[in-house]
């Protein structure tokens, strides 16, 4: 199983942290071992700044290669709410020096990824999702501001990755990113429904 993430895939988002707005979707890969076993997430040492990120995230049901858009939507069949925690002290480091960022999003515990839900439960052209950082919402977001949608990014995904069942997609963030410190509680909803409950210590 392989982790897809999609950066800058809100336009409020990559103006907040200073990104020009992608003509093509920007990628970057978690390893397996970034799924986050449980509920509680532990600071790694080698940060003193790590950020939440609220996204969208599909499961591929239907594996392949070179998908077009028009059929991209047979290939996955259940979506959920995940948390890209990302070192952003250390990606900030890594990106002046024109590095990859791996180091700082592919960390194990990095990918918190909720119970998965059947897509025609929602609207997928303007799902509504939440963040809250103790009983605050701290990000609010809706796939219709996506600059590439679902089926974009599975298509053009698929031209250099082969998909296979079970492989994740986090689909990017909106604006409202910000900083984990220990005891904060977060709470991620899809709509009115609860999805991840998790505590930073």
């Amino acid at each position: 199983m392989k982790i897809i993430c999609i950066g800058r895939n809100y336009s409020e988002h990559a103006k907040e942290l200073g990104n020009e707005i992608p003509e093509k979707p920007v990628i970057f890969m978690k390893p397996d071992t970034a799924v986050l076993k449980g509920n509680d997430f532990y600071i790694p040492e080698f940060s003193n700044d790590i950020h939440y990120e609220l996204e969208v995230v599909v499961k591929i049901s239907k594996g392949g290669k070179y998908i077009q858009k028009e059929v991209a939507h047979k290939h996955y069949e259940e979506i959920s709410l995940g948390i890209d925690f990302t070192a952003r002290d250390l990606q900030s480091e890594l990106k002046s020096k024109g590095l990859p960022w791996e180091l700082a999003k592919g960390f194990d515990g990095s990918a918190v990824v909720g119970n998965f839900y059947n897509k025609e439960n929602y609207d997928l052209e303007g799902l509504q999702f939440s963040l809250l950082k103790n009983k605050e919402e701290v990000q609010d977001g809706n796939t219709k501001d996506m600059i590439f949608s679902v089926d974009d990014i599975i298509a053009f995904a698929s031209q250099y990755f082969t998909l296979r069942v079970g492989d994740l997609i986090f689909t990017g963030t909106p604006k409202g990113v910000g900083k984990v410190n220990e005891n904060d509680i977060l709470e991620a909803y899809l709509k009115d429904d609860k999805i991840l409950d998790i505590r930073i210590l």
